[in-house]
């Protein structure tokens, strides 16, 4: 870290030299969690000048992660600079939960607590071994993170539409509500007929993250500026999607509000046409990836244009 300020440009950026810096402020972080919590796990306790000299080393530490975190420039991927920040906080974090623990300890052993959170501080400090090395990697990271949320989405929803006419069927009696007969409570024939085209928008959603972490894996670079703020672009824009279909699922349960359905149904498929555009006109996506990106085109326009054919007169 005593390498130079960030910022003073004497020499050019380096991702390898950033990583190796990252990682041994890393572990340095975790030596100094051991020796602060040993020094507190049994009498008699550390002296007034030892306590100066643990805490400066603990500080010393901390900003030492952090100013190694602060080398790593935006123009290197905001995606990446992202999920190194959380870790970095996640490691600041575990350290101030560390010290206020043998702050507030009332007995001179080591507590439950203390060993809890020197515990959490190693796990997040072995956390830089699992980051993404660079912004392509990121965002293949957060686009399989996306697509993780959105088919649990999908699978809930497809599991709430086959259980029968009865979405809340696994709930409990409860003596205040009494037997559920409120037709409220169940999808009618027209209500299906509108969800099922609502389902064809969410595995719309679900395929299109797919293919566009396909594409980043298979064709997503991180060697120029312009690439890696089309990952970024790439990654802002999907992370929009699995809100948008999460809003359009609660829309679906009954009753069934129409006018709702169709505004959460068109937020989604405004999000999924971004996406494949975004996509198209990027790096990721060469000749060979054009078809898939014409069809879902297709699959989304052709499904919110039957919610808006059911919808139609119910408005």
């Amino acid at each position: 870290v005593a390498e130079g300020e960030p910022g003073e440009g004497r020499e050019p950026f380096e991702l390898p030299r950033f990583w190796d810096a990252l990682g041994q402020t890393f572990q340095v972080t975790s030596q100094e969690a051991t020796k602060l919590s040993l020094a507190f796990s049994r009498p008699p306790l550390p002296s007034a000048e030892d306590c100066r000299k643990l805490s400066e080393d603990v500080q010393n530490a901390i900003l030492a992660v952090a100013t190694v975190y602060y080398w790593l420039p935006k123009g290197q991927g905001t995606t990446l600079r992202k999920m190194v920040r959380d870790a970095t906080t996640e490691v600041v974090e575990g350290m101030i939960q560390l010290t206020d623990t043998i702050l507030n300890a009332s007995v001179e052993s080591l507590s439950q607590e203390q060993l809890i959170s020197t515990g959490g501080v190693w796990e997040a400090c072995e956390q830089v071994s699992n980051l993404p090395r660079d912004n392509q990697a990121a965002v293949v990271s957060a686009l399989a993170a996306c697509l993780g949320v959105v088919k649990d989405a999908v699978e809930e929803m497809e599991h709430a539409l086959v259980e029968g006419q009865d979405p809340y069927g696994d709930i409990m009696e409860d003596e205040e509500l009494g037997f559920r007969g409120n037709r409220d409570t169940y999808w009618s024939e027209a209500d299906r007929q509108l969800l099922s085209s609502c389902m064809g928008l969410m595995k719309a959603s679900k395929a299109c993250l797919k293919k566009v972490l396909a594409a980043v894996k298979a064709h997503g670079k991180a060697d120029s500026p312009e690439q890696i703020a089309q990952l970024d672009d790439l990654a802002d824009i999907a992370n929009e999607i699995s809100p948008s279909v999460d809003e359009l699922a609660l829309s679906m349960y009954p009753p069934v509000n129409p006018l709702a359905v169709r505004l959460n149904a068109a937020k989604l498929a405004s999000v999924l046409k971004k996406v494949l555009e975004i996509a198209k006109t990027s790096h990721v996506c060469p000749p060979s990836e054009e078809g898939w990106v014409q069809f879902l085109t297709g699959a989304v326009d052709h499904n919110m244009n039957k919610v808006k054919n059911f919808t139609q007169g119910q408005l």
